[in-house]
């Protein structure tokens, strides 16, 4: 048994083929702390529903484009290089506002079950 496992998810940009433009890492690497998924989506496209979460706070880390996080009714505007972490009881939902495809992770895990961080997780070896 090994200690690290790896997918290839190949191009970011042809993602966008794959059912709702998402490639989920939990199953795929076998995550056991949050789930990950690497999203691309067309121009004009909208996630045609919100949702919440009953614990996993999400983080969306924006790579490309130009888009709306709707939180709670209020239009959270993102770019390339934004970051929004938005906690589970939150009503959300995200939208392409931009000219071209738009990529971004969506990280989710359980609020405030983090420990450790950084160095503080970490020793010499």
């Amino acid at each position: 048994m090994t200690n690290y496992k790896t997918t290839e998810l190949g191009k970011i940009d042809e993602l966008i083929n794959l059912e709702n433009g998402k490639a989920f890492l939990h199953d795929a690497l076998e995550l056991t702390s949050c789930e990950i998924s690497v999203n691309t989506v067309p121009k004009g496209f909208k996630v045609p529903f919100n949702h919440k979460h009953k614990q996993n706070e999400e983080v969306y880390i924006i790579l490309k484009g130009e888009g709306i996080i709707t939180v709670d009714g209020s239009a959270v505007n993102v770019k390339e290089g934004s970051a929004v972490k938005i906690m589970p009881e939150a009503s959300r939902t995200i939208e392409n506002t931009g000219d071209g495809e738009f990529e971004f992770i969506c990280i989710q895990a359980k609020t405030n079950s983090l420990e450790q961080y950084g160095l503080g997780d970490a020793e010499l070896c």
